[in-house]
């Protein structure tokens, strides 16, 4: 087997609250690691704090190949590698490009136009029209207020919390 084995994005998943400790593991073995970062405004009865929150809970993304697969599970909060038929799920590297564009918008603070007037409700397919993730379809999960969503995409297997403006879906038709 060659020694410059090919190296690609892989998903982990990670103890909860565990992304940022796993990263700072990964970067200290060398590794290149991609943890996708969001600000959001957190309320206690006191005050309001902005905090950096992972955009997918317990997800990390590594960038390795099949020799570090043992290495990389050993360390501490490292549940599992995201996999199918028993192999290590490789994402594209444009959806880690679209990741990281979406939460570059995210953490602007752009504000989209609406582009339909649609209702939705929760538990409804939905397509996203706008963006870097144009394209992908979901379930609605929550309708957090009249501008933004919680939609499950899913990704390499795995059903993954996205917060989305209202403006960026809209309905699909359900698979048959």
């Amino acid at each position: 087997m060659d020694n410059r084995e090919e190296r690609h994005w892989h998903a982990l998943y990670v103890r909860s609250r565990s992304e940022k400790k796993v990263l700072s593991q990964l970067e200290e073995k060398g590794f290149t690691v991609y943890l996708p970062l969001v600000t959001q405004v957190k309320q206690w009865s006191d005050r309001k704090k902005k905090v950096e929150e992972p955009l997918f809970k317990s997800y990390v993304f590594v960038y390795s190949n099949d020799k570090e697969y043992i290495p990389i599970l050993n360390l501490y909060g490292v549940i599992k590698f995201v996999c199918f038929e028993k192999k290590a799920v490789v994402v594209p590297e444009n959806q880690i490009l679209a990741i990281q564009k979406f939460v570059s918008d995210y953490d602007k603070g752009e504000e989209f136009k609406m582009l339909n007037n649609e209702e939705l409700k929760e538990g409804q397919r939905v397509r996203i029209i706008n963006g870097p993730m144009k394209g992908l379809t979901g379930r609605l999960e929550t309708i957090c207020n009249k501008r933004h969503l919680i939609v499950y995409i899913d990704v390499v297997g795995q059903c993954i919390p996205v917060h989305i403006p209202r403006a960026k879906v809209e309905p699909c038709e359900e698979k048959g």
